[in-house]
């Protein structure tokens, strides 16, 4: 008889990250957001969870309108960049860039959305300073590529 190994089930939750971007005279500037500091005080991109039933697509751009109040988007840049946190539950993230035209206004309000505290249009040297984590800088750094060749 033949011993069977049991199969572990891992739980692997989704979600996004958003990269958006702005092109002025031929450079491209990144939006930034700050997280409070009792969430770590660090810079990052739009995040969030995808919801039940929820495509990649349609998350990215609730997260988008959610953070930032932008609706309005030129085009979306599908799959960036994609990773798993290897935490217990695994995470699997999704990273995806989007354009808005260079007059844009944010709307950042902590009283709406108490997560951030700061948000900051960066150059790509300036944003990759900013970044702590290296997935995120991995992204960056790929996205910019793309739209280098475009």
């Amino acid at each position: 008889m033949v011993k069977q190994k049991k199969i572990e089930r891992v739980e692997m939750k989704t979600t996004i990250q958003v990269f958006i971007f702005k092109k002025i005279n031929d450079n491209y500037r990144y939006l930034l957001l700050k997280r409070i500091s009792s969430r770590g005080g660090f810079w990052q991109p739009v995040t969030g969870r995808t919801e039940k039933r929820e495509s990649l697509i349609k998350a990215a751009k609730r997260e988008v309108k959610e953070e930032t109040g932008i609706e309005n988007i030129k085009r979306i840049i599908k799959q960036v960049h994609q990773y798993i946190h290897e935490e217990n539950p695994k995470i699997k993230e999704f990273v995806f860039g989007a354009e808005v035209e260079p007059k844009t206004k944010i709307l950042f309000d902590v009283n709406i959305y108490p997560e951030h505290d700061d948000i900051k249009w960066c150059s790509y040297t300036e944003a990759l300073k900013l970044l702590k984590w290296p997935q995120n800088k991995e992204a960056l750094k790929k996205l910019n590529k793309l739209l280098k060749k475009s």
